[in-house]
């Protein structure tokens, strides 16, 4: 997933993602480097950290 695919599925905004996504334990994919780089996030993965935030 794109990072605003990934915001968009998460329902937060893009700024965020970049921000802190990785501090909230999102493991972000970059591909490429420097200001070109992009971040690509797996489904799998957001779907399972989406679970996790899951209040009891």
């Amino acid at each position: 997933m794109t990072a605003q695919e990934t915001a968009n599925y998460l329902n937060v905004s893009i700024s965020w993602i970049y921000k802190k996504a990785t501090q909230a334990g999102l493991t972000p994919y970059k591909f490429g480097a420097g200001r070109n780089a992009k971040i690509r996030f797996k489904l799998s993965e957001v779907e399972a950290w989406t679970r996790q935030q899951r209040i009891p």
